[in-house]
């Protein structure tokens, strides 16, 4: 996340409910510059990560990383935050690993 995304604050919501529904201790970072979004390959924020794979299926193959507000392709349309369910497979996921 960046400082001054509208959707920095819903984002870091939903990665702390789930978080305690899981028992996890989500690590937040903000992005502070573009040089640290290529760094981070930082996606646009908010961008959630677990165990360093993007929630969003497929965007682990895309390299535009920028410092601006992330839009996502959910089921139920256009959202500035990722579908609940990828966060949650994801951890689960990561924990089956």
């Amino acid at each position: 996340m960046f400082s001054g995304c509208p959707n920095a604050a819903p984002a870091i919501a939903l990665v702390k409910k789930i978080g305690q529904e899981l028992a996890i201790e989500p690590d937040l970072r903000v992005v502070i510059d573009f040089d640290a979004a290529r760094r981070s390959r930082f996606l646009g924020s908010p961008t959630i990560r677990v165990e360093g794979r993007d929630v969003e299926p497929g965007a682990d193959e895309r390299t535009g990383y920028s410092l601006s507000c992330r839009v996502y392709r959910t089921e139920a349309g256009l959202s500035g935050n990722p579908d609940r369910q990828w966060v949650r497979s994801a951890i689960e996921q990561a924990r089956r690993r």
